[in-house]
């Protein structure tokens, strides 16, 4: 089957939800980086069996089932155990979801948050990145998760600077304004992709 293959990003709050959302309702497919994330350390995977080698039974619910919160915790305070845990998620992630794409038809989306982070994408068609200023993102977290602003700039600055972000995108759909002017954006990368895919095929 023919397909268009879009890696989606941006950072915390930048707008990916929105886009992948009216992108579903465009047609698009798509596969959502976060879930396979999840699915790919659930109980009896390797992955979590991994984890569990690595960080010990302190990072396990009482039915063997990943502790999210103490796994976040773990790898807020070390970067050294973000590291680790990347090394052992990121890899499974990219193969669930190469094998979702070369399965589907048509245009693709794999929304992926870590993009920057996890690499390892160069067989994409093409690398599109949702973008906002950092100030917009702050207000949107604190508005979203009910946080702080200090809480909220860490979100941000866990994340790989704006800069490196902006620096691997093939194409920018900026989100600064109203849900109306991000929707128009959106429609019009996708009349792009869909004559790009038909150019491809």
């Amino acid at each position: 089957m023919a397909v268009f293959v879009i890696a989606l990003s941006g950072g915390v709050a930048s707008g990916k939800t929105a886009v992948s959302d009216r992108l579903r309702l465009l047609g698009a497919t798509i596969f959502d980086a976060d879930q396979v994330s999840r699915d790919v350390v659930a109980l009896g995977t390797s992955g979590l069996t991994e984890i569990t080698a690595r960080f010990g039974p302190s990072v396990l619910q009482a039915d063997g089932s990943l502790n999210r919160r103490a796994m976040r915790e773990r790898i807020f305070a070390s970067t050294d155990d973000r590291h680790v845990l990347e090394s052992i998620v990121h890899p499974r992630v990219r193969e669930a979801l190469k094998r979702g794409a070369e399965a589907g038809d048509g245009i693709v989306v794999l929304a992926i948050p870590l993009l920057v982070e996890s690499g390892h994408y160069d067989w994409v068609n093409r690398t599109v990145m949702v973008d906002a200023r950092a100030a917009i993102q702050q207000t949107r977290l604190m508005q979203r998760d009910r946080i702080d602003a200090e809480l909220a700039q860490k979100m941000i600055s866990a994340q790989a600077p704006r800069s490196r972000r902006l620096a691997i995108a093939d194409e920018v759909i900026a989100n600064d304004g109203t849900l109306a002017q991000l929707q128009s954006r959106i429609d019009a990368a996708w009349i792009g992709w869909q004559a790009a895919f038909t150019r491809k095929h």
